[in-house]
């Protein structure tokens, strides 16, 4: 790892006003790149917006298509890394809840959501694949929201060599507060346990759709400790750096970093289920 300065984003998202929304994101990758940030993340459907219903579908787009077209160009434009996430429309018609890794070289990675929660399972697919990202030697993953309530996710992730996992949200209800108490009960345990930086973020506002989000950016060290963190439930921008320090002091210390002492042979009802 190298120490990597990151932009973290709350956004307020009209549910299918993708224009407005890229133009908003947009603003927040410009200050980002002024701000010295290599990375932004923005809300889980930040492109989007969020739904349940049949009205996703129609909201849907493809990846190759001109509105990540526009995200593409602000990479290389401002030399910054863009997660950001959209419901996806994939040649068969299938929806995916899918968060983009935009690259200032114009390549696209995705990650496709896993784990589907109950209310969304009627219109999104699953995906099937753990995906993991590199860029100039840092080494993530990313998560989307219900994805963060299944433990084994991270600690996978990190076997396979992560320093941090984003995890975008499009959480409604609750207020901000009553978010950071509910992240903070996972989040962290998810960092401490696995040594490793966890990246949170959330939509905020109504979306004009009927929900309102509650906000909430968050930054976890691989010791499980809030970095920094925003609560205001606005619209809003954190820009830290993540230390290689920080991750080497959790690695070297033999009380500290404990996945070299895991069993795995005591686990295998994880697979074959109990």
């Amino acid at each position: 790892m190298i120490d990597t300065c990151v932009a973290v984003v709350s956004l307020n998202v009209p549910f299918a006003r993708i224009h407005d929304n890229l133009g908003r994101m947009a603003g927040y990758i410009k200050e980002a790149g002024e701000k010295g940030a290599r990375m932004i993340c923005f809300p889980e459907l930040g492109i989007t917006g969020y739904a349940t219903g049949d009205k996703i579908e129609h909201a849907a787009i493809p990846v190759n298509g001109n509105e990540v077209g526009v995200l593409k160009d602000l990479s290389t434009r401002h030399n910054v890394v863009i997660l950001a996430g959209l419901a996806e429309k994939d040649k068969a018609n299938h929806i995916y809840a899918t968060h983009l890794v935009i690259m200032p070289d114009k390549t696209v990675a995705i990650y496709r959501k896993l784990h589907i929660a109950p209310p969304e399972k009627k219109i999104f697919k699953a995906g099937k694949n753990i995906e993991i990202f590199e860029w100039n030697g840092f080494r993530f993953g990313i998560q989307l929201c219900y994805d963060a309530h299944f433990p084994e996710l991270t600690t996978e992730m990190a076997l396979k060599g992560v320093d941090a996992v984003f995890i975008p949200h499009a959480s409604p209800r609750g207020t901000p507060e009553g978010k950071f108490d509910s992240w903070m009960r996972h989040l962290s345990a998810r960092a401490y346990d696995n040594g490793i930086f966890i990246i949170a973020c959330n939509q905020c506002g109504k979306n004009g759709n009927g929900l309102t989000f509650p906000g909430l950016v968050i930054v976890i060290g691989p010791s499980g400790e809030v970095l920094t963190s925003e609560t205001s439930g606005h619209d809003s921008m954190v820009v830290t750096t993540l230390l290689k320090q920080d991750i080497d002091d959790v690695r070297n210390h033999r009380m500290r970093y404990f996945l070299p002492n895991r069993r795995p042979e005591l686990y295998r009802h994880l697979q074959t289920g109990i």
